[in-house]
């Protein structure tokens, strides 16, 4: 059998390459015309910390760590919408977690773990329903002195917003004992009428107790222009055996040409057992972000968290913060950032340092 020749040979390889081709970008295409989207963002960077673990908490020892989403969580997700006519649109939003350091991802239990959402919205606002952020999370947003960055030692993420309230206990259907910053089996309303946006949201318990055990209900307001914002919400969580956590959150942002002030105040009351044992956190937060040149900015932050406790002494930490970020590209930036912490009245532990160190410097990409 002669063999094909090699002008024969090749038309037939470019033909399957097509082919391939082809087939390959069909699903693009169908995905496109879905308005569906993969983003992300990965980020990592090298933190020496002193007085602090690699998890930041408080220590009595000294390192240096490779640390994925020291600035911002790494993550990866799809979201998608789809117009339904009238004003009317249907959306969905799936997003993990990411230990950019291992390849892991952040959350072994859950893999859309930040958020796995559906909903549908119009001129009436939005409804969607699954596991979302709660409403003291998405109030304190636009006014954190550091825009929600350095999630594992920022106050207003950790203890203001719930992420890792150090209660122990479950309060809301978050699907852990250390954190409430998500819900799993809520719905949330967001309107949005011109500078004015209203949120309300409720959880379901889903115990075998019924009723409300684990269940979680709240509502917020914001107000805002391009040069000044003012933001607040309450909520309230129960455990599955109807324990309570109440809390409440109010900030306010100002932008004047290249200089943005924010500040926010923020409370939780907690029952931590089944008889009258409380804990009260409150977190004030003050900062300035400073543009100094279109492609840096400079960042100067300061928080004061207030511990009270059933039959304890009051303690409580001043969290002291510098941070840097140079944009290399609309995508790409290097930060560098300098912590200092405080710890009164024995918050720390017995056995740790009274003052703790942060340096971090790190690579953030987003797509």
């Amino acid at each position: 059998m002669p063999l094909p020749s090699p002008i024969t040979l090749a038309t037939s390889m470019n033909t399957k390459t097509l082919v391939l081709i082809t087939l390959a970008a069909a699903p693009l295409s169908a995905l496109a015309q879905s308005s569906i989207t993969l983003y992300g963002i990965a980020d990592t960077g090298v933190r020496y910390t002193s007085g602090l673990t690699a998890a930041n908490a408080a220590s009595n020892t000294s390192g240096a760590a490779l640390s994925s989403g020291v600035n911002t969580t790494s993550r990866f997700g799809f979201r998608g919408r789809e117009d339904l006519g009238g004003g009317m649109y249907a959306l969905f939003n799936l997003e993990t977690g990411l230990n950019l350091d291992t390849g892991t991802t952040a959350n072994s239990s859950k893999f859309f773990d930040r958020a796995a959402i559906v909903g549908l919205g119009g001129s009436w606002g939005q409804v969607t329903a699954g596991r979302q952020t709660n409403l003291l999370a998405d109030a304190i947003s636009p006014v954190d002195p550091v825009g929600m960055r350095f999630a594992s030692f920022n106050p207003n993420i950790a203890t203001a917003a719930l992420s890792s309230h150090g209660l122990g206990v479950e309060y809301g259907s978050a699907g852990a004992t250390t954190g409430s910053y998500r819900l799993d089996n809520s719905v949330k309303y967001t309107g949005r009428f011109g500078g004015l946006t209203a949120r309300a949201m409720y959880s379901f318990g889903e115990t075998a107790q019924g009723g409300s055990a684990r269940s979680s209900a709240g509502a917020g307001l914001a107000y805002g222009t391009q040069t000044w914002t003012v933001s607040g919400a309450y909520q309230r969580f129960k455990t599955a055996d109807q324990w309570e956590l109440k809390a409440a959150t109010l900030g306010a942002s100002y932008k004047w040409d290249k200089l943005r002030l924010a500040l926010n105040t923020a409370r939780s009351d907690g029952q931590t057992n089944a008889t009258t044992a409380r804990t009260v956190q409150r977190v004030h937060s003050l900062g300035a972000t400073w543009s100094a040149r279109s492609t840096l900015d400079l960042t100067a932050a300061l928080y004061h968290v207030e511990r009270e406790r059933s039959g304890r002494a009051a303690d409580g930490y001043t969290r002291a913060l510098l941070f840097a970020e140079y944009k290399l590209s609309r995508r790409s930036k290097l930060y560098a950032e300098l912590d200092r912490t405080h710890w009164s009245g024995g918050f720390q532990g017995g056995q740790n340092k009274d003052v703790a160190t942060g340096v971090t410097a790190g690579l953030m990409h987003s797509f």
